[in-house]
């Protein structure tokens, strides 16, 4: 009988877990709700594939670890890869999955949402009322349908959420290194990013975290962008030069920003904080401001997603015990 183990389980993904169990009486599956770590390792003895999802990186060690006990498959429940020392993976001879489409959807629309929250200064007005001001002066909206929508990579999540904006009747255009070729025939592309900042009144990134687009949104990104522009980011912290941002929100030129992912959330996001010493002082005043929107990296956090996830990284994991091709092979080293 093959065994997975499981890290890191949350309880809203116990039941999934054990709703593949129940499919899959040929595999034994454990688990545990502690992340992989080199001292949790040994928690997985006995197994022929791991499953794991966390923001902790996989460290050589951590790899090492589990190498010693003759794991060498880790599915991950997630997209990102980012955080796998991938040398250390091909030296010790990892196959690795991942959980690219989990629920496009949940993304985009949490996007969306924020977005037109934004716009319509949601959070400006239910300050007001919780004070007792119910009037309507100087909290006016901006419809979404007077806006030109700028989407910066177009892959299953961009395009959901050109979609769902097209929905609202804003006008969409887009940028991506990799064009869409449905997208190009329709007129979707601008030539640069130059053009989609100069043009867009709402900026939305979708796009992976590599060294290459590492704070993309500078001091000079921003400048490009039209006065007022609104700012969203649900995918990837690092895309964001976070002081900059601040800089634009003090000065004015950005009218908000929507944040599900930070550059420093490691350690800081899925915490309880309550009664504690707020451990990162430009997060909170983030938090704070009644024209930013921030979210611990939740975007993808609905029922179908986790779904999704825990079942498509025990699903790899297994054609991986079998020696069978995942349906989603990360390239390793």
């Amino acid at each position: 009988m093959s065994k997975i183990f499981a890290f890191s389980i949350r309880k809203d993904e116990e039941p999934y877990l054990k709703e593949w169990a129940a499919a899959h009486p040929e595999v034994e599956v454990d688990y545990t709700d502690q992340l992989l770590t080199p001292e949790t390792a040994k928690k997985a003895a006995g197994a022929d594939g791991v499953v794991v999802y966390q923001q902790l990186d996989y460290t050589p060690e951590t790899l090492q670890a589990l190498a010693d006990q003759g794991i060498t498959k880790m599915s991950l429940r997630n997209v990102g890869v980012d955080n796998i020392d991938m040398a250390k993976a091909k030296e010790l001879g990892f196959s690795i999955t991942n959980v690219p489409v989990y629920s496009p959807n949940a993304i985009a629309e949490h996007a969306a949402i924020q977005a037109a929250r934004i716009l319509r200064q949601s959070k400006r007005m239910d300050e007001k009322m919780a004070h007792g001001d119910l009037r309507w002066v100087p909290t006016i909206g901006r419809e979404v349908r007077d806006q030109i929508v700028g989407v910066i990579g177009t892959g299953h999540i961009g395009r959901v959420f050109m979609q769902i904006m097209e929905g609202f009747g804003a006008k969409v255009i887009a940028y991506d290194v990799f064009k869409n070729p449905e997208l190009e025939k329709q007129g979707y592309y601008v030539d640069s990013l130059d053009d989609l900042y100069q043009q867009a009144d709402v900026v939305s990134l979708h796009v992976p975290a590599m060294k290459s687009n590492y704070h993309m949104i500078d001091d000079q990104a921003i400048a490009k962008m039209k006065d007022d522009a609104v700012l969203v980011n649900v995918s990837r912290g690092p895309l964001v030069d976070t002081d900059a941002v601040v800089r634009a929100l003090d000065s004015g030129k950005l009218f908000g920003f929507v944040m599900d992912t930070y550059e420093d959330e490691v350690g800081v996001f899925n915490e309880d904080w309550t009664n504690k010493d707020f451990p990162d002082a430009r997060l909170k005043d983030l938090i704070d401001r009644p024209n930013v929107l921030v979210t611990p990296h939740t975007a993808f956090y609905t029922t179908h997603a986790v779904r999704n996830m825990v079942v498509k990284a025990l699903d790899n994991n297994l054609a991986m015990v079998e020696d069978k091709e995942p349906d989603t092979p990360v390239k390793v080293g």
